[in-house]
């Protein structure tokens, strides 16, 4: 057996490319120094050498169709397995091709079937297949090259190759190749170039597969979404699949014959059919005269419930009051912002000029009285001069100045009966004057203007009143029914208020709450009241209270809070006045708790408290000072001693509207016996003090005393009891016989009689004994 030769083995070059154009590698051995690399898996060089590169040169020479040969190779190598054939004259097929002939068929079935025979054809005229006389004269060079060199040749120009006999012996069951000439495979065979194509090829057809797939599905769903959009009818058929075969239209088929036509048939066609409108027609001119007498008949039907029903009277009434109420809204609606404003612009006019007067009367009153402790001090230091400085001054004369004018006043009016201090310093001056007068005249103007451009329908009082009379008068049980007694007073709020802007309960005269034009109207509304008055509740009879409840009390209690001074004799007679009415008018409410009016009785005593902290202030001076009366700190004791005096009074003016319990809290409590009581007890005793005791015994409410069994007074006159029976202790003694007797007239009208019968009998004095029997 001769050896095997050493195996050499070549790189073949490949060139790739996309799946849809790769070539198989060709071998170029012509060039020199090149040599011819065996295919991947095969493990010889490769057979036919000679006719391999002619028909490769003969490919590639073919121009522009030279690209994509591979397929056109692939194709032919294919064909051999069924018809053998030599490459270039060999007649060798190579053995790569026997090897992986099912695999290379199954992927070059992919491939276009036309090209493929095409291309076959025109190839099997360049490749000549073998003889069975060439094939053993190839086997014979063969074996006489082994004999002699002991290898076979790399050189693709050989003319006899070990793949072309291994398939010539395939062919050839007569002949089997030598023992020596089997291969004997210890690794795995590699993969043709082909295979690892195909291999690469099919991932990606597995993934156009899948994407495939997916397309499919989201065209399903999309035909499906398409059809329920434009709601197709059932039974048709609407291709959505932009399909791209054409639409086969039908051909009109002319074997088809018709019924021979004439004029005669035309005609009677025509006349049929003309018959069958004119039926028609007749018939809906009959439908619709019967329709015109059914809407003749209903509008007669509706004109005659219309004018007959009573159902029909309520309902127009009652819309034309529904009508009407809704336009008094809007319209309501639509002023309440400038009542609001022109409110507030009021109310800020008058808080203004209050809070001007309280702080000049806080700023003299500091004045004058540091005036009179540096003349104190003057006095006591002989060396001290006192130095006014320009400011006060210029105070001091403003303050004396505007007291020459109220006793000039008082003197005119004939009242000489004055005490100074009891009057009030509420003058402005000339400039302030103008100044408030002009303000106060735009804001009045701005109110009449108000209501300038609505009719009287839905601005007066008692236009509106009057339609809800009418309704009360038609159809009593529907209004009462509705609450319009609670409604009502809504409705007017709005109106009323416009005629409050330019009302000023602290003014003394100020119209009263009974002489306005909503107060009388609201009242004959409700005297005409058609009502059954067997009726305990009348409902009727709560507007007046409930529109004072929430219109006038609030308004009030802003005037007491911020502008009313409790030191204002004439504020405090017109502000009482104003709320005895309130409190009468809402009396007719005695089962039930009016808010308003508590917080209006708050605020009042309130504002007392606050007065007499701030406002009450009785300097303390030696007796050697006061002694002398015209001495200024003899005028300025006596001055605020009686300003402290008219405080008590009109504090006691409650007495009706505040509990007996608050007054004397406030009247006898924090201001006689804290202040008047002190400044008595530094006073000279004499007729001036007995006069003082008078003007304080006359404020006290005689309603306190009114008690025929009372033997002794309230407890709060304690102190003062105890300072009229010193008084009268020390006059006694003296000349003054009869103040004396102005004492016991005092004790006894504060019910004192005890005290009274005590002083008499030690003293001894029996013609004052009929003073206690009279009582």
């Amino acid at each position: 057996m001769a050896h095997r030769p050493k195996r050499t083995f070549r790189q073949r070059r490949t060139h790739s490319s996309d799946s849809d154009s790769t070539e198989e590698p060709f071998a170029e051995p012509g060039a020199p120094g090149e040599q011819a690399a065996p295919g991947l898996g095969e493990e010889g060089p490769p057979p036919g050498g000679g006719r391999v590169e002619a028909a490769d040169r003969h490919v590639r020479g073919r121009g522009p169709r030279s690209r994509g040969r591979g397929r056109v190779w692939a194709s032919s190598r294919r064909a051999a397995g069924k018809a053998p054939r030599a490459e270039g004259g060999s007649g060798i097929p190579d053995e790569e091709g026997e090897t992986h002939h099912s695999s290379e068929s199954k992927d070059d079935q992919n491939s276009s079937s036309n090209s493929s025979s095409s291309l076959e054809e025109e190839f099997s005229s360049i490749v000549n297949i073998p003889d069975s006389a060439f094939i053993q004269e190839a086997r014979r060079k063969r074996e006489l090259a082994r004999a002699q060199n002991d290898f076979i040749s790399l050189d693709v120009k050989h003319t006899s190759t070990i793949a072309e006999m291994k398939k010539n012996s395939n062919e050839d069951p007569e002949s089997e190749p030598d023992d020596h000439e089997r291969r004997i495979p210890f690794t795995l065979k590699p993969q043709t170039l082909r295979q690892r194509m195909a291999e690469e090829t099919t991932p990606r057809n597995e993934e156009t597969s899948e994407e495939s797939q997916e397309d499919e599905n989201q065209d399903i769903w999309e035909q499906q979404q398409m059809r329920k959009a434009v709601k197709i009818t059932e039974g048709r058929d609407l291709d959505l699949s932009y399909s791209s075969k054409p639409q086969t239209l039908k051909k009109f088929d002319t074997s088809i014959s018709f019924p021979p036509v004439n004029l005669e048939i035309i005609k009677k066609q025509l006349n049929t059919r003309l018959t069958l409108l004119q039926d028609t027609h007749r018939s809906h001119l009959r439908e619709y005269e019967k329709y015109i007498q059914d809407v003749e008949s209903s509008k007669s039907t509706i004109q005659n419930l219309e004018n007959s029903s009573t159902q029909a009277l309520n309902f127009k009434f009652y819309k034309s009051m529904k009508v009407y109420v809704e336009n008094l809204i809007n319209c309501l609606n639509e002023k309440i912002i400038s009542i609001q404003e022109i409110e507030s612009s009021m109310h800020a006019l008058l808080l203004k000029q209050a809070m001007t007067f309280m702080k000049r009367r806080q700023d003299e009153l500091k004045c004058e009285s540091t005036h009179l402790q540096q003349l104190s001090r003057a006095e006591t230091s002989t060396n001290e001069s006192v130095a006014i400085d320009e400011k006060t001054q210029w105070i001091l004369e403003e303050i004396e100045s505007r007291r020459s004018r109220r006793r000039q006043a008082r003197a005119l009016c004939g009242n000489c009966d004055h005490q100074e201090g009891t009057s009030s310093d509420d003058e402005l001056s000339s400039e302030d004057m103008i100044d408030f007068q002009e303000t106060q005249g735009d804001i009045l103007q701005d109110h009449k203007k108000i209501f300038e451009d609505v009719h009287d329908d839905f601005c007066n009082i008692q236009h509106i009143l009057l339609k809800f009379q009418q309704w009360r008068e038609k159809y009593p049980d529907s209004y009462y029914e509705a609450f319009i007694s609670l409604c009502i007073p809504k409705l007017l709020n709005p109106l009323i208020r416009v005629q409050l802007i330019d009302w000023n309960p602290l003014k003394f005269d100020a119209i009263g709450l009974k002489q306005m034009p909503w107060f009388t109207s609201i009242e004959k509304f409700m005297a005409n009241s058609v009502e059954d008055s067997k009726k305990e509740d009348n409902s009727d009879k709560k507007i007046l209270p409930t529109v004072i409840n929430k219109t006038v009390i609030p308004r009030l209690t802003d005037f007491v809070e911020f502008i009313w001074d409790p030191l204002s004799t004439s504020q405090t007679t017109s502000l009482i006045t104003n709320c005895r009415v309130i409190h009468e008018e809402l009396s007719t409410c005695a089962n039930e708790v009016s808010k308003g009016k508590q917080d209006l009785l708050k605020s009042i005593v309130v504002r007392m408290k606050k007065a007499i902290e701030d406002d009450v202030f009785i300097p303390l001076y030696p007796k050697s000072t006061v002694e002398d009366k015209t001495s200024p700190h003899s005028k300025f004791q006596e001055r605020q001693f009686w300003s402290s005096v008219k405080l008590f009074r009109n504090i006691l003016l409650w007495n009706g509207l505040l509990p007996d319990d608050t007054l004397q809290e406030l009247g006898l409590g924090k201001l006689l016996n804290r202040y008047l009581i002190i400044a008595l007890l530094n006073a000279i005793p004499g007729p001036d003090v007995v006069k003082k005791c008078n003007q304080i015994a006359a404020s006290l409410p005689e309603k306190w005393f009114q008690n025929s069994a009372m033997r002794t007074s309230i407890p709060q006159l304690g102190n003062f009891i105890q300072f009229l029976l010193q008084s009268a202790h020390k006059l006694s003694r003296s000349e003054f016989r009869d103040e004396v007797k102005e004492i016991i007239s005092i004790l006894v009208k504060i019910k004192a009689l005890n005290q009274a019968e005590s002083f008499i009998e030690e003293y001894q004095l029996d013609h004052l004994k009929s003073i206690i029997e009279e009582v």
